[in-house]
């Protein structure tokens, strides 16, 4: 007995090892390897994918449906915050991360662990997110005519938006906007395609720069936790609808979209942006939500995007009319067209089981689920997020940093335009003296921090007010540049009376539009909010004026151009209002141009340059200019 245990010991230890190295041969996965070359990785994951895992990557949903059961029992492949959609009022940069970290876990804990991508829009800084640095919209941006400027500020943005611990921002929006009554021509950098493709650099500024040697149309994301996967929306002709109604129809021929509305996309692509939004509206009546004609036979087989394409909120609920009304087709037509990700964001299940349905009865091909998937997964795996899927707080003194503040001041100084200085050329009003007895301040605009950063600011619409993050009012600017001796009244919106009575020595009157986004800010007659229009002239009418105008576009202004002795176009410069201070008061000289025609009358629209009949109030490519006084 004692003599045969030795090799009976022996065959036990070898089956064991045996055993150990089978096992520790099943464990190596090709997918999880980051030395395999990136075709293989895919392949060797998509071939181990379930048809339910498959379709559970093409789910984008809300956050605040992301449980880590739905992820995990689901397999979903992306959750977004919505506009507004927050962990807690006012969260710190770590509530984000524990918040993102929390649903990433429940991903990374199914059968092939594959990290989920959290996506939000940062369309003007990290806007979602309190304290972060609210940039300029991209109405005042396109002034600058900097294409270096815009993509350091998409280098600020990534490294905020990733110090929540997100790494996918909705942007940059690549609009053409040809008609200012639209309700998103702020998130527009001009009606000048050539304007537009310039400011693509933001695209290397938040994904880093595309490598020397890479195939054309793959996607690119720098390795590491400094950048994030950028969108270039919404595929295609969103700015060119019917009377600027957003949503609508755009009524042009092949030529005039590939020409105007499609030019940004060429240059996006080809620096490697990862995602392409689709947009609700319709081309020639045809929803680009069910357009394969575009969305795959353009997009992906002509100018050879190799990212995946997402959805907008509830796109392809949009395809009918009314929406939701025969949803099955609405999926079946979204996903034919080539929509690789749809942005359900609450109704998943529905979407799941309608998917499921099409493919399982063959009336979408498993090909097409693969194509989509494949795409998918190709981001994930070039940003690194296989490698790296949790975030961590390293990054959280980025967000709001002085540096990005002094950044966005820069910004806003570039992207005003002096419209007017003085009754007349030789009797300049601005710059204004930092030494004088008494100044007015005065309009709805001069101290609201809201109002001043506009639409997509903290809340969906943005929110009026004060209290919603972190900043510097126009108001605040001024007592922080004028002389000590200086006294500064502020009267909101004072009567000429009060006006005359004081003897000041000239007046900031900061007037404009309230805050809006998409739908709710569509405007048919342009006008500056009331009482704007009485404050210019109770004021404007008493003593000498400089009128900043608060606006996502161009808005009626000529029935007060008398009155106002010098005329400032600030659009929505957000957070940082000491910058238009740095130029109000020859800090700095105005030398921004306009990107946009400014309208005499509505009557007008839509007009933009170079077209046959253009009589503008102030043309494309105007601005005044001043020296720097001190």
């Amino acid at each position: 007995m004692g003599r045969s245990s030795i090799p009976i010991l022996g065959f036990v230890l070898f089956l064991f090892l045996s055993c150990l190295a089978a096992r520790t041969d099943a464990e190596y996965l090709k997918y999880k390897d980051p030395k395999q070359p990136l075709g293989v990785r895919i392949k060797d994951l998509l071939n181990r994918m379930t048809l339910e895992e498959k379709i559970g990557q093409m789910v984008q949903v809300e956050r605040a449906v992301a449980t880590p059961d739905a992820m995990s029992k689901y397999f979903i492949g992306s959750v977004l915050s919505g506009g507004g959609s927050v962990p807690a009022p006012k969260a710190s940069p770590q509530a984000w991360v524990d918040m993102v970290n929390v649903i990433q876990k429940a991903s990374l804990s199914t059968r092939l662990g594959i990290p989920m991508i959290y996506g939000i829009d940062a369309v003007h800084g990290h806007n979602n997110v309190y304290n972060a640095t609210i940039f300029p919209h991209n109405v005042g941006l396109g002034v600058t005519r900097d294409p270096k400027l815009i993509r350091k500020i998409g280098e600020a943005t990534a490294l905020e938006v990733r110090a929540t611990g997100i790494p996918y921002a909705f942007a940059p929006c690549i609009a053409v906007c040809r008609d200012p009554r639209w309700g998103r021509c702020y998130e527009s950098y001009s009606e000048d395609y050539r304007i537009v493709q310039a400011m693509t650099e933001i695209i290397p500024g938040l994904q880093g720069d595309i490598p020397a040697n890479s195939h054309k149309g793959v996607p690119f994301v720098a390795a590491g936790k400094t950048k994030v996967a950028a969108c270039a929306k919404h595929f295609v002709g969103d700015g060119g609808t019917t009377k600027g109604i957003n949503e609508n129809n755009t009524v042009i021929d092949l030529n005039g979209l590939l020409n105007i509305h499609m030019p940004a996309y060429l240059n996006s692509i080809s620096k490697g942006v990862a995602t392409v939004m689709v947009s609700y509206s319709s081309w020639n009546g045809k929803k680009m939500h069910a357009n394969h004609e575009l969305v795959t036979g353009y997009l992906k087989d002509k100018l050879k995007f190799r990212g995946f394409v997402i959805s907008d909120w509830e796109g392809i609920d949009r395809i009918t009319s009314p929406p939701h009304a025969n949803y099955s087709y609405s999926v079946q037509a979204g996903v034919s067209a080539g929509i690789d990700m749809i942005m359900v964001p609450n109704n998943y299940k529905e979407f799941i089981d309608d998917l499921t349905y099409l493919v399982k009865n063959e009336i979408i091909p498993i090909s097409r689920i693969d194509d989509a998937v494949k795409r998918i997964l190709r981001v994930k795996f070039v940003m690194g997020l296989f490698e790296n899927p949790l975030a961590d707080y390293s990054l959280a003194s980025q967000l709001g940093s002085k540096e990005h503040r002094e950044l966005a001041r820069e910004a806003v100084r570039k992207s005003l335009v002096l419209l007017k200085n003085g009754k007349s050329a030789d009797k300049p009003l601005l710059p204004l003296p930092k030494k004088a007895p008494k100044i007015l301040v005065a309009g709805s605009h001069a101290d609201n921090l809201g109002n001043q950063c506009g639409g997509w600011t903290i809340a969906w619409q943005g929110v009026s007010g004060n209290d919603l993050t972190v900043g510097t009012t126009i108001l605040n600017a001024v007592k922080n540049t004028v002389d000590p001796s200086t006294q500064v009244v502020f009267n909101e919106n004072p009567d000429a009376n009060f006006v005359k009575s004081n003897q000041f020595s000239y007046a900031i009157v900061v007037v404009g539009e309230p805050p809006y986004a998409e739908t709710f800010g569509d405007s048919l007659n342009l006008t500056i909010s009331e009482p704007g229009p009485s404050t210019i002239k109770n004021v404007c009418g008493a003593v000498k004026c400089v009128v900043v105008v608060i606006s996502g576009r161009p808005v009626v202004i000529q029935p007060y151009l008398t009155t106002i002795d010098s005329l400032v176009a600030a659009w929505l410069p957000g957070t940082e209002g000491q910058g238009v201070t740095d130029l109000l008061f020859g800090d700095y000289g105005f030398t921004g141009k306009l990107a946009r025609t400014w309208f005499k009358s509505v009557d007008q629209l839509p007009m933009n340059v170079g077209d046959l009949h253009y009589d503008p109030l102030f043309p494309f490519g105007f601005g005044l200019t001043t020296k720097p006084k001190y």
